[in-house]
C-alpha cells in the first residue's frame, strides 16, 4: 500500500500543524525515550527492526518533509491503517496543533525521494554540529563534576574568612604574595649550597619564605632539588636556634610548598614546637596546629599540649580563638572530656555573637570529635538556626543537622523551617550534602515528603557521584521512613546500579552494603546479586571482623529473604549463625523488652480476658525484627485456644521482676522524652544500622528467576501462594483454616515517624511478614493504649476485649 503525503491548511493557526506518521510497533507500550529520540532526530535510522518516518509540515504555504528512506526499507506489514487523529484548532497563543497518523508500510524497498525535501546537511556542517554538541556536553559535565566536588580540607575552613582575627590564628592560603622569579630562586639555592653551614636562622627562614613564593609549577622540582635538601638539613640541625616567629615562618613555607607530611624537617619542627609550647601564645599555638592540619600531619603529642594549655586558660578565650580551637579539636578527631565541659559554657557565652558560618563550624567540630553536649545547649543552637536558616549557607546548615541527629534532639521549629528552605536548594547541593539532609530525617524519624521528593528527583542525575556510603544511606533513609517517591523505579534502579558499580568498596566497608540492602528490604526490594554476595561465607567472615556489630543486620536480611522471596536460589546464612543471633536477641528481649510496663500490663490483662497464661504468649514471633508480639489463637467460633503450656513458669518469672505503674512512669510513656537515651536505645537497635549509631557523630526490586530486571511487575517481590520456601518450621503457617492466629503489637512512639501515625520501615516489614506467615496483626497503638494505662482496670479490659474479639478479625481471616 502506498503512503500518501497530505498537505492541509488549518484556519486561524499561527503556527505550523505537524503530522507525525509512524509504523505501529509490535508492542505499543514501547520506550518513551526511544520515541523522543526519533522525533528529535528524524534523520537517524532506528536500531530496531521497525523504524518510523516523520512528516512535518513546518509552514503550510511552503512546507518541507523530513524523511528517512531506510526506515521504510526495513518496515514490515503490521496492521491495518488507523484513522488520522487531530487536535481541535486553537487560538494563536495555543501553539501548533499536532496530528498523528499510524499506517502500515508494505514496501520492502526505499520510497523514491519526496519533492521539496530539504537537502542533506553537508559533511562539514555535521562535523561542526557534532563537535559543538560534544564540547557543550563536556562543559556541562565538567561544571556538574566541579559542583559535586567536596574539598574536605578547605570546606570546613570557610568560617575563617568571616573575621580578620583568624589571620593570626590560621594559615591563609588566599594571602596575597609576590611571586618570586625563577632566577632569584636559583640564586637563593646557590647561596645555600655555598654558605649553607654559615647562614643564620633568620636567613634560612627568609630563604624558606622566598622559595615558597615560587610559581606552583616549580614546587615539585624544588622539593626534588638537592640544594633544598641541604636547606632542610640545616634547619633541622639548628632548629633550637630559631625564634618562634622564624620557626612558624618555616612551617608556613612548608605548607605553601606542600612538603610531604613525613619529611624530616617537619619531624624536627614538631619536636621543637612541643618543647617550647608553654612559652608560646595561644594565637601561635592555634596557628601551628592549623599548619599541621594543612600539611595533613598527625601530631597527637602537640595537640595534647594545646588542649592542656586551653584547659588552663579557657576563660580567656576570645570568640575567634574559641571557634578555631573547636575546629582543631574536630579535625583531630579528639575530644578531651574535661575541656569539652568548659567549652560548652563558652558556646552559650558566644552563640549570639557568632556568625552563621561559625555556628556551623562549632557544630562540625563537636560532631567530628564525637562530643556530646547538653540538650539545653543544642536547643539554643537550633533556636537560632531556625530563625536565620534562610541566611545560612547550605554547608553550615548541614553541619548543624549532623549535630542535631547526633544528639537525637527533636526541634520542630527547625525541622519545619528545613522543609521550607531545603527543597529549593537541593538541586544545587552536592551529593554528600543531600545525603546528610536525608539521613537527618531518617535518624530523627521525621517524615517530610517535600524534602524527600526533592531528593528523589535530583538524585538520579547525580547518582554516579555517590560513594558506596552515600548510596547506602539514601536507601536506608527512604526505607526507614517507608517513602517511595513518584519516580520510584528510576530512583531505586539508579541507586541499585550504583551499588553494583561500588561493589569493590564493600570489601573494606561491609557495613555500607548491609545498610543499603536493609533499606531496600523495608520497601520490598531484594536485588538478587547483591543479596547473594552479602550472604556468602566470605562476606560473613568480613562482617564478623568488622568493628561494628553487623550480625544483627545480616540476621534481619537473611530471614527477610527467606520469608519474602520464595524463589531465591542464592547464598544463605549458616544455621549456626541464625541460632547464635536468635539466642542473643531473645536474651536481650527478656531483659529489656518483655519487661516494659506497657507490655507487662497488656499481658496481665489479656490473661484475665482470655482465661489464663496458656492463652497468650509474650515472645518474638520474628526474632529478626527485634520487637515483641503477644500471640493469641482463636477458634472459628471466636473462642480462645490454649497453646502456651510452658507459659505459666515464664509468667511467674516476669511477675517476680515487678514493674510499678506510677503516675510519673505513665506520663513519661505518653509524652515521651527525646533526650532519654534509655528510652530509645532499645528501639534504635531495631531501627538503625550499627555504623549509623557510630556516625551519630552518625528493595528490590529484584528478579530471582535469573531473568533480566524489567518493569514493576518483575521487580517487586511477590507473596508465595503457600508457606515460605526455606522458612524454619516455627515460622511456617499452621494448618488452621477454621481459626485465626493473632499477633498483637504493643507499639510505642519509637515505632512511628516523629509526631505521626506513620510506621517506620522496619515495623512495616515486620507486619508484612507476619501476614505472609498467616498471622492477623492487631494493633495496640501507643496513642490508644498508653493513655489507658492511667484509667481503670475495667476500661482497659473492655478495650482489650474489643481488640481481640472484634468480629472483623474472624471474617477477614
Amino acid at each position: 500500500m502506498a503512503a500518501a503525503l497530505i498537505r492541509r491548511r488549518w484556519p486561524r493557526l499561527s503556527r505550523a500543524t505537524t503530522f507525525l506518521t509512524t509504523t505501529k510497533c509490535q508492542a505499543e507500550g514501547g520506550s518513551d525515550s526511544g520515541k523522543q529520540k526519533e522525533e528529535e532526530n528524524p534523520e537517524t535510522p532506528s536500531a530496531g527492526p521497525e523504524s518510523a518516518a516523520t512528516i512535518q509540515l513546518l509552514n503550510p504555504p511552503d512546507y518541507r518533509v523530513l524523511y528517512n528512506p531506510s526506515a521504510y526499507a526495513s518496515s514490515r506489514v503490521a496492521s491495518p491503517p488507523h484513522a488520522a487523529r487531530s487536535q481541535a484548532p486553537g487560538d494563536a497563543s495555543a501553539g501548533a496543533a499536532q496530528v498523528q497518523h499510524a499506517f502500515t508500510a508494505t514496501a520492502a524497498r526505499a520510497l523514491p525521494p519526496v519533492r521539496n525535501a530539504p537537502p542533506k546537511p553537508r559533511p562539514h556542517l555535521k562535523q561542526s554540529l557534532s563537535a559543538w554538541l560534544s564540547t557543550a556536553q563536556s562543559k556541562e559535565e565538567a561544571e556538574m563534576e566541579k559542583a559535586e566536588m567536596h574539598d574536605s580540607k578547605e570546606d570546613p575552613r570557610v568560617f575563617q574568612r568571616g573575621r580578620p582575627e583568624y589571620r593570626s590564628l590560621s594559615y591563609d592560603k588566599f594571602e596575597p604574595i609576590e611571586a618570586l622569579p625563577s632566577e632569584e630562586g636559583d640564586s637563593i639555592l646557590r647561596g645555600v649550597a655555598i654558605h649553607g653551614g654559615s647562614q643564620s636562622p633568620g636567613t634560612i627562614a627568609e630563604s624558606f619564605r622566598k622559595l615558597s613564593c615560587l610559581p606552583a609549577e616549580r614546587h615539585a622540582a624544588l622539593l626534588a632539588d638537592g640544594r633544598f635538601d641541604v636547606l632542610c638539613r640545616r634547619t633541622a640541625e639548628g632548629v633550637r636556634l630559631f625564634s618562634t616567629a622564624e620557626l612558624i615562618d618555616v612551617l608556613k613555607a612548608c605548607v605553601r610548598l606542600a612538603v610531604p607530611p613525613a619529611h624530616p624537617v617537619l619531624d624536627a619542627c614538631e619536636s621543637e614546637f612541643c618543647r617550647r609550647a608553654w612559652d608560646m601564645s595561644l594565637d601561635q599555638l592555634l596557628l601551628v596546629a592549623d599548619c599541621w592540619r594543612c600539611l595533613e600531619r598527625s601530631v597527637p603529642s602537640y595537640l595534647s599540649i594545646l588542649f592542656s594549655y586551653a584547659n588552663m586558660h579557657w576563660k580567656d578565650l576570645t570568640l575567634p580563638q574559641f571557634v578555631q580551637l573547636l575546629y582543631i579539636i574536630g579535625e583531630g578527631r579528639r575530644s578531651p572530656a574535661d575541656l569539652m565541659q568548659k567549652l560548652e559554657s563558652m558556646i552559650l557565652k558566644y552563640l549570639d555573637s557568632c556568625t552563621l558560618e561559625e555556628v556551623g563550624a562549632v557544630c562540625l567540630g563537636l560532631f567530628k570529635s564525637v562530643s556530646g553536649i547538653s540538650e539545653r545547649v543544642m536547643r539554643r543552637i537550633a533556636d537560632r538556626v531556625a530563625l536565620q536558616m534562610n541566611d545560612m549557607s547550605t554547608y553550615a546548615l548541614v553541619n548543624v543537622l549532623k549535630m542535631l541527629r547526633y544528639t537525637r534532639m527533636d526541634h520542630l521549629p527547625l525541622l519545619r523551617q528545613l522543609g521550607k528552605v531545603a527543597p529549593p536548594r537541593i538541586p544545587a547541593i552536592n551529593i554528600q550534602g543531600i545525603m546528610h539532609i536525608a539521613l537527618t530525617l531518617s535518624s530523627l524519624h521525621y517524615y517530610d515528603e517535600g524534602i524527600l521528593a526533592a531528593v528523589a528527583v535530583s538524585l538520579p542525575s547525580k547518582v554516579t557521584f555517590c560513594r558506596s556510603k552515600d548510596a547506602a544511606k539514601f536507601l536506608w533513609s527512604f526505607g526507614c521512613l517507608d517513602y517511595e517517591p513518584p519516580n520510584e523505579d528510576e530512583f531505586y534502579s539508579s541507586l541499585i546500579e550504583q551499588m553494583h558499580r561500588k561493589r569493590h568498596e564493600f570489601e573494606k566497608f561491609p557495613e555500607h552494603l548491609l545498610t543499603g540492602l536493609l533499606g531496600l528490604a523495608f520497601v520490598k526490594r531484594f536485588p538478587e546479586e547483591l543479596i547473594d554476595y552479602a550472604l556468602r561465607d566470605e562476606f560473613v567472615h568480613k562482617v564478623r571482623g568488622s568493628k561494628y556489630e553487623l550480625r544483627k543486620d545480616l540476621f534481619t536480611l537473611g530471614k527477610s529473604v527467606e520469608i519474602e522471596c520464595p524463589g531465591y536460589r542464592g547464598s544463605r546464612l549458616a544455621p549456626q549463625l541464625y541460632e547464635e543471633m536468635t539466642e542473643m536477641v531473645l536474651s536481650f528481649a527478656e531483659q529489656e523488652i518483655y519487661v516494659r510496663p506497657e507490655i507487662v500490663e497488656a499481658v496481665s490483662l489479656l490473661e484475665s480476658v482470655l482465661g489464663g497464661p496458656e492463652y497468650v504468649k509474650n515472645h518474638m514471633i520474628l526474632p529478626h525484627t527485634r520487637s515483641s508480639d503477644l500471640e493469641v489463637h482463636l477458634a472459628a467460633d471466636g473462642h480462645p485456644i490454649p497453646f502456651n503450656f510452658r507459659g505459666t513458669a515464664a509468667e511467674k518469672k516476669l511477675k517476680d521482676i515487678g514493674v510499678s505503674l506510677t503516675d510519673d512512669l505513665v506520663a513519661q510513656l505518653i509524652k515521651g522524652k527525646s533526650n532519654s537515651r534509655a528510652s530509645v536505645e532499645v528501639e534504635d537497635e531495631a531501627t538503625a544500622p550499627a555504623r549509623d549509631r557510630e556516625e551519630k557523630a552518625q528493595t528490590p526490586r529484584g528478579s530471582f528467576s535469573g531473568r533480566p530486571v524489567m518493569a514493576d511487575a518483575n521487580l517487586r517481590a511477590t507473596p508465595p501462594s503457600g508457606s515460605c520456601l526455606g522458612a524454619p518450621p516455627s515460622l511456617a503457617p499452621l494448618g488452621q483454616p477454621r481459626g485465626v492466629r493473632l499477633a498483637i503489637q504493643v507499639s510505642n512512639r519509637n515505632h512511628y515517624c516523629y509526631a505521626s501515625k506513620r510506621l517506620l520501615g522496619l515495623h512495616c516489614l515486620k507486619r508484612r511478614q507476619l501476614r505472609r506467615l498467616g498471622y492477623v496483626v492487631v494493633e495496640l497503638p501507643f496513642w490508644e493504649w498508653f493513655p489507658l494505662l492511667k484509667r481503670t482496670r475495667s476500661e482497659k479490659l473492655s478495650y482489650l476485649h474489643y481488640k481481640v474479639f472484634n468480629p472483623a478479625l474472624l471474617s477477614g481471616a
